[in-house]
């Protein structure tokens, strides 16, 4: 678009009197320097206005293409209009007229082409305060070069050796997922992560003193695990409940971004969970949790099982995603149970308790059941035994057929009987020894599992590629949907 069009754009947005304020860059990661210089730059004004520079405009300087980094500053809550620059900044000032221009502070002492198109209406250029400069260029170069130098991920070939599959036939199971029907059900969260800039202790009293800037919330829970299963290519149904609040409205148009199926009952009594994590110099300080607990009344328990039953029909698994907010009742759980064993569905169970109390051998005669080393512990009180007789006592409480025990860092513990039903139990290791951001990890193993299970695929292959989608999610940050052909990369190094 010409500068004439963008401008005739951005008045149709602005109304009259209103302070325009023009940022232009090349933007290739919105590092905390350019939230700051966006945040100053809003305060500045009534509307921002941010021209990035297109490739051939950044001359060599933008690692990332041109719409991605479009992409990326349009998603930032502070720009009003953004738009690809395609000609000298101080040209289009001169087409925009914009009241206030700002720069980053480093170029306040340099030649600046802007000063001379904004003398000739009487906008003035500002320049952002901030204390951290540092390029997102030499972050980018230096992360794909540890990248290229270091193999991502060890895959342990000798446990591939004693179950006798190979990584041609996972590469097969996967090249099937969209035969696949999955069923998820279970609590949603929203997780929001606020990013604050320290400023000091309090002189009134003693408190850190932090203020915002910048959040991103990202679908959690239950939510993420479908969003997984639907990115690894399966077809998706996702059952749940949230408040009658504006975070409703998120929900549904991520399930919608990430082709999950969402059948979301309104619950009244409580509000959509929220997690917000407050984070400063790469450090979680305080972490608020916006929930509710009781279990769903009957007539809302009622309206799920009214929405799954003729899905139940065609699913090939139902999973069980519990974060303990409520949303699966015991009595609705055993009654889910019955029906889909009628069916000949497959069962799988998950019940994260970090800071409640949860008990997943409640999900009785499940086909797999994925706890870690503590909710297993929790849920047989049981402190003391080994590993292997931890395993089998919550098999046995819960009457699953199999278990995978997750142990973080050390991997997963697979117990597991053969058609003779002589018990078997396995290790795997971590496939990710330098992980960045764990948060998704027994999420993703979760959707992973069930896809294989659900193509015949057995337990040691299922656990398998379990660790896999579980090493690729923690190699980068935030709970985002795997697809599946990270997985298949990996599968064929």
């Amino acid at each position: 678009m010409s500068p004439e069009e963008i401008t005739n754009a951005i008045k149709l947005q602005t109304l009259a009197g209103c302070t325009v304020v023009f940022v232009h860059g090349n933007f290739n990661i919105l590092h905390p320097g350019h939230l700051r210089l966006l945040q100053f730059a809003r305060e500045c004004g009534d509307f921002l206005v941010v021209g990035v520079n297109t490739n051939r405009m950044a001359a060599g300087a933008a690692i990332l293409d041109e719409t991605h980094r479009l992409e990326s500053v349009k998603a930032n809550n502070w720009v009003g209009h953004a738009f690809l620059l395609d000609v000298p900044a101080e040209n289009f000032i001169a087409v925009l007229k914009p009241d206030v221009v700002v720069k980053g502070k480093e170029h306040e002492n340099q030649r600046n082409p802007e000063v001379d198109a904004l003398a000739t209406y009487g906008g003035t250029l500002q320049f952002g305060s901030g204390d951290t400069v540092f390029s997102s260029a030499a972050l980018l170069r230096q992360e794909l070069s540890h990248q290229a130098d270091e193999p991502l991920l060890e895959l342990p070939h000798d446990y591939l050796a004693r179950h006798g599959f190979t990584l041609g036939s996972l590469e097969n199971i996967m090249q099937n997922a969209g035969k696949v029907r999955i069923g998820v059900i279970g609590d949603v969260i929203i997780d929001e992560y606020v990013t604050c800039n320290p400023l000091g202790m309090s002189q009134e009293d003693p408190t850190i003193v932090v203020a915002p800037v910048g959040s991103d919330r990202f679908l959690g829970g239950a939510a993420i695990v479908a969003a997984h299963c639907a990115g690894l290519g399966a077809q998706v149904s996702y059952f749940s409940v949230t408040g009658e609040d504006a975070l409703n409205e998120f929900i549904h148009k991520k399930l919608v971004e990430y082709h999950v199926s969402g059948h979301l009952i309104i619950d009244d009594t409580r509000p959509t969970t929220l997690k917000q994590r407050f984070r400063a110099s790469g450090k979680t300080m305080l972490r608020v949790n916006h929930l509710r607990q009781h279990g769903i009344r009957r007539d809302l328990q009622e309206q799920l099982m009214e929405r799954l039953m003729p899905v139940l029909d065609e699913l090939d698994v139902l999973v069980f995603s519990d974060f303990n907010y409520g949303c699966l009742p015991q009595a609705m759980v055993d009654e889910i149970t019955t029906e889909a064993r009628k069916r000949g569905v497959i069962l799988m169970a998950d019940s994260q308790c970090s800071s409640q109390i949860g008990d997943v051998s409640r999900f009785k005669d499940v086909d797999l059941l994925t706890p870690t080393e503590m909710e297993a512990r929790v849920s047989t009180r049981n402190h003391e035994d080994g590993l292997v007789i931890l395993a089998e006592k919550v098999r046995q409480q819960a009457r699953a057929k199999q278990v995978l025990l997750k142990l973080g860092a050390e991997g997963m513990l697979i117990h597991a009987a053969d058609e003779s039903q002589i018990w078997q139990t396995d290790q795997l290791p971590s496939f990710n020894r330098m992980a960045k951001d764990t948060a998704g990890a027994g999420d993703s193993l979760l959707a992973a599992t069930a896809l294989t299970i659900a193509l015949g695929g057995d337990i040691w292959q299922a656990a398998f590629l379990g660790s896999l989608a579980a090493a690729c999610q923690v190699s980068r940050l935030g709970n985002i949907p795997l697809t599946s052909s990270e997985i298949m990369k990996e599968l064929s190094r």
